[in-house]
């Protein structure tokens, strides 16, 4: 007996909107590169049609009828009717699947790609912004204190000079008035948060810079200096950060955030700080003051340990541009969290 080979049933009732909404799709996308469009609009556009897809195919699905004629049916069904009906069926449950998993996966990516400033969504408005921001103008004050401020971040701590030893003891006598000081080589000063008993050593990370934001802090803000070392306030866990290490990463974050290694900043944060800086020479080591005080309280928010130290440090760093970039900040102690100083 020979098999009658199984061929599929002809149907019309298949929307053309699934045979040519990849390739129109494409055509359409490649139209509005060659237009230069938004590049959001363009990924807004790939997110609407992928879900309008899958909208109709689960609407399909759910007209469709799930059940199919029994034995006892007084119809009479072919055999290779109901084998083409199971197999259409398997396969648009799983062209259902796939389409659901593949809008989830692009919107996940779509959120992570508009995530942070170093994202690749980000960098394609940032292009052309950085190429409009590296055209602006300083004043010929921003400009001298610009000038000033760089020459302060690339000198490095170096423990021999009389100068920095002196601002070293100058700091310990702030932060313990009461405490006399045995040498600069003293397990003392792992009282303060650094990680051995010379912090000359902490130091390589960054320059002097951080040990002169470290005594501004102390002599400008000691309650604020005081209740961070102390780390007093909040549900605190057992192994905390190193205050003055932190101290120094916090300097080090802020050169990179605003860019302070080039001739004049090229981000939107640090091209709105020269601007702060104008205003205030003081505007560095006063933003140092307040990204410490964000920086405690991301770390309680987070109910960090000592391993979360990074991660809380670029919790911070990124509220901290956003509120750099804020359009109504004409002085720093209009940011935000500068109130954070005086709880």
């Amino acid at each position: 007996m020979l098999c009658r080979a199984r061929t599929p049933p002809t149907s019309t009732s298949e929307p053309a909107f699934f045979k040519s909404t990849f390739p129109s799709l494409t055509s359409f996308l490649l139209l509005k590169v060659k237009q230069r469009q938004n590049p959001l609009l363009i990924i807004l556009l790939c997110v609407s049609f992928n879900v309008f897809e899958c909208d109709c195919i689960l609407m399909r699905l759910r007209k469709r009828k799930r059940c199919f004629p029994s034995c006892s049916s007084l119809h009479k069904v072919d055999e290779d009717e109901i084998y083409w009906r199971h197999r259409k069926k398997d396969e648009e449950l799983e062209w259902s699947h796939n389409s659901t998993h593949l809008v989830s996966q692009f919107a996940q990516c779509f959120s992570n790609a508009m995530v942070g400033s170093r994202s690749w969504i980000g960098a394609l408005f940032n292009r052309s912004n950085t190429r409009r921001n590296a055209d602006y103008l300083l004043t010929p004050i921003q400009e001298q204190r610009l000038q000033r401020l760089q020459e302060r971040v690339n000198v490095p701590f170096d423990e021999a000079r009389p100068d920095h030893q002196e601002a070293l003891c100058s700091l310990w006598h702030c932060a313990f008035p009461n405490v006399s000081l045995k040498g600069l080589i003293s397990d003392q000063w792992k009282e303060m948060g650094w990680q051995g008993p010379n912090p000359s050593t902490d130091f390589r990370g960054c320059g002097f810079i951080s040990l002169e934001n470290l005594l501004y802090f102390v002599r400008t803000y000691p309650t604020s200096f005081n209740r961070l070392m102390t780390k007093k306030g909040g549900k605190r866990a057992t192994w905390e950060y190193p205050f003055a290490v932190a101290g120094i990463n916090i300097s080090y974050m802020l050169i990179q955030m605003l860019d302070l290694h080039s001739e004049k900043p090229r981000c939107l944060p640090g091209i709105n700080f020269v601007r702060l800086l104008g205003e205030d020479e003081e505007a560095f080591d006063v933003l140092f003051c307040v990204a410490f005080e964000m920086m405690d309280a991301q770390w309680l928010a987070m109910c960090a340990e000592y391993m979360d130290f990074n991660e809380v440090l670029r919790a911070t760093r990124l509220q901290l541009e956003r509120e750099l970039s804020l359009e109504d900040i004409h002085r720093i102690q209009d940011l935000p969290a500068y109130n954070l100083l005086y709880q």
